[in-house]
């Protein structure tokens, strides 16, 4: 079984005080000592997340030479396609197994980040694609807002901290897709040991063996949700914010055992970004003298600039 707490987030916006106190510090402590939540109580019904799963599986089995009509040259793959063993983790060089779609923010009421954002790529082979990929987005995006505030007030902020900065925040949702696996891999995983760069992220499909966490003894450990849940974790953004008290832990998708190289493996992240202008200073709430400031001050889209270079998404 996982080692991965639950949590419920009917629990944070019930109007029972307690209930929320308790989501609040179950989330809170397990952001502290592992970074990974199993989450139930979200805003995706069972009938949008099948859907969700049936347009990006019909996506993927489009020909090679559609699916490639989708990479847009010079975004850094922000949107649309990225073609398979394109993406590789930080300090690596073998591209990981999967290829996968990008979905950006629908920017309501700010010309400024509309000419900003890339615009969304839409699918033409797919009546229904771009629309449940945009519902799902709004949901998950929905989900994390309230995620993000039980954060805030675990660090003593006020309960709306994070609103402004995500809003028409530069968030991706990306279905994946790991193909079968043909041949041994040389040196390549399904998704190499990383971590996000992000302040948090919403994983829908991590119901099977395969994405694993790295404990504080170093030992790797199975995150596995029921289907009801979604896994999150904390991304580097928040951990350089809030001081490396919340734990943006490093994980990996492992390859199957080889009878099961055969079947493909299909998962949804949603990697909650906040704007460009945000800064991730250190909060002066978490830092003493036994936690003195680990990072330097920067925004968050000069990080996301610094990331995207290392992971060979955009030239210097």
């Amino acid at each position: 079984m996982s080692l991965v707490p639950s949590v419920d987030l009917t629990d944070f916006i019930s109007e029972d005080p307690k209930r929320k106190q308790k989501f609040i510090k179950e989330i809170g402590t397990a952001f502290e000592e592992i970074g990974f939540v199993a989450l139930s109580g979200h805003f995706l019904s069972e009938d949008l997340v099948s859907d969700l799963y049936g347009e990006i599986k019909e996506f993927f089995q489009l020909p090679q030479e559609v699916k490639d009509s989708y990479e847009i040259e010079g975004i850094g793959g922000q949107r649309g396609y990225t073609s398979f063993g394109k993406e590789h983790a930080k300090g690596r060089t073998e591209g990981d197994l999967k290829e996968f779609w990008h979905f950006g923010q629908y920017v309501t009421d700010n010309a400024k980040l509309e000419q900003e954002y890339p615009d969304n790529v839409l699918v033409t082979e797919l009546i229904k694609f771009n629309q449940v990929g945009e519902e799902t987005y709004k949901m998950l995006e929905k989900t994390a807002r309230y995620v993000l505030r039980a954060l805030a007030l675990h660090l003593d902020l006020d309960e709306t901290y994070f609103d402004d900065f995500i809003t028409n925040g530069n968030s991706i949702l990306r279905p994946i897709h790991y193909p079968p696996i043909t041949k041994e891999p040389k040196n390549a995983v399904r998704a190499a040991a990383h971590g996000d760069i992000n302040l948090i992220t919403l994983l829908m499909g991590a119901h099977g063996k395969g994405l694993q966490v790295q404990n504080h003894k170093g030992e790797w450990v199975d995150a596995i949700a029921r289907p009801d849940q979604l896994m999150i974790n904390v991304g580097d953004m928040l951990a350089r914010l809030s001081n490396n008290r919340l734990k943006s832990t490093i994980h990996q998708v492992v390859n199957p055992p080889k009878e099961l190289w055969g079947s493909s493996r299909y998962s949804v992240p949603f990697f909650m970004h906040p704007i460009s202008e945000m800064p991730l200073n250190c909060l002066d709430k978490c830092i003493d003298k036994d936690h003195p400031k680990a990072f330097d001050d920067i925004t968050a889209g000069a990080f996301l600039n610094e990331r995207l270079i290392e992971l060979g998404l955009i030239k210097k």
